[in-house]
């Protein structure tokens, strides 16, 4: 394709790291469209934000896949870089559509079922020799002497996964149920709720971490890890505070498992370090974009740029290395992990004291002045979210 065609699509939601992705490809000197459900999203106020244009929600599948494939066809168009679940499935699904017109890094299907479907990823941990929790599929568990998590066997429920599912019908199942040692759960009541046979895992405690990589048909382009310090959640979840670290064990199971899988483009494997034995655990693989992508960029490890550079045949330019020490903060994350601590509740994770995390929250905030919103150079996208969030608290309380 020609190297004149330098806009990049990014599919750009509320969570912050189509936002860094933004900043990053501007930097480079591209042509930035953010792909938005909703025109008033903070991307879309940036200073490095070129152009917006608005495409249905991706619950909505078949329109969204539409107007993704309406932006590909665009002259100007080079490629799309995945953010969303549902981006990496539609742009490998539907392949031969969009390689027509634009040039993009991901698995072909199969590769992207053994990440999805997590008991092909057990499977394809075993054969790489990397620590998994023990995981079975809910009909199958009939010792429930220890602490359970429920979870969805897949990342996405799509047609390509589940017999009775139609491609317009897809969606994300996120409930995680936890079940402490000796109780036994209602299976058909969970079954019911999830849409399909969940898999339950054995609870691991221990620190969180992930490891982000991209590969190019099986060879490792570039790799980044952070540490979380806090979660959306008290008990975990998505990083709003993390810290770029470098660990030798840490590279070395992530890269096994992606060797394994011989992978193809962007790949966010999430970690827990036991706290007995000391082993890296997968929790699992989205194969895109991640919510933490602020860190990593900040910390030097540029994946926007690195996969410009691999969609354009040019990942020679890839210069795969990164700060350590560097931290950011999601603001509206850590409202929501201060939110968690009020209304959720876990069998496994002790409940901390409200005033408490929210002074540590602060003393970080001051400390490690680093956020994925808030920049000197860009002050709108912070603006727009602060008042899009209070807009919404008001409309709820009033409803």
């Amino acid at each position: 394709m020609s190297a004149e065609r330098d806009a990049v699509v990014v599919t750009a939601s509320r969570y912050p790291h189509g936002y860094a992705s933004i900043r990053s490809l501007a930097d480079c000197g591209l042509h930035t469209i953010a792909a938005v459900a909703d025109e008033s999203l903070s991307v879309t106020t940036s200073r490095y934000c070129d152009e917006s244009v608005l495409v249905p929600a991706p619950s909505d599948l078949p329109a969204y896949k539409d107007s993704l494939l309406g932006l590909a066809a665009r002259p100007d168009v080079r490629t799309i870089i995945p953010h969303r679940p549902h981006d990496t499935y539609l742009l490998s699904k539907f392949a031969d559509e969009f390689d027509r017109h634009v040039d993009v890094v991901v698995p072909d299907l199969e590769r992207l079922r053994d990440v999805h479907d997590r008991k092909h990823l057990t499977e394809a941990a075993a054969r790489a020799d990397v620590a998994i929790p023990d995981t079975q599929l809910l009909g199958e568990v009939t010792d429930w002497s220890g602490d359970r998590i429920i979870k969805s066997r897949y990342n996405l429920l799509t047609d390509e996964y589940l017999e009775d599912m139609a491609f317009e019908d897809s969606g994300i199942a996120k409930s995680v149920v936890h079940i402490p040692a000796g109780e036994t759960p209602d299976i058909d009541a969970l079954v019911e709720k999830m849409g399909h046979e969940p898999i339950v895992q054995e609870y691991i405690d221990g620190e969180e971490y992930l490891f982000g990589a991209l590969y190019d048909h099986g060879e490792p382009l570039g790799t980044f890890q952070h540490k979380q310090l806090r979660g959306d959640s008290y008990t975990g979840s998505g990083g709003v505070y993390r810290e770029s670290v470098a660990i030798p064990e840490l590279e070395e199971t992530g890269r096994a498992i992606l060797d394994e899988l011989e992978w193809h483009g962007l790949a966010c494997i999430e970690y827990v370090e036991d706290a007995e034995t000391g082993e890296f655990n997968i929790v699992e693989i989205n194969p895109r974009m991640w919510q933490s992508l602020a860190c990593a960029t900040c910390a030097g490890a540029d994946f926007p740029a690195w996969y410009w550079y691999t969609a354009t045949d040019r990942s020679g330019l890839i210069s795969p290395s990164y700060e350590t020490g560097v931290s950011t903060h999601y603001l509206y994350g850590e409202l929501e992990h201060l939110v968690s601590i009020a209304r959720e509740e876990s069998p496994f994770v002790e409940r901390p004291s409200l005033p408490r995390r929210a002074a540590k929250i602060l003393r970080s905030c001051y400390n490690d002045p680093g956020f994925d919103y808030l920049h000197l150079d860009d002050p709108r996208p912070i603006a727009r979210q602060i008042r899009s969030e209070l807009k919404s608290t008001v409309i709820s309380r009033l409803s």
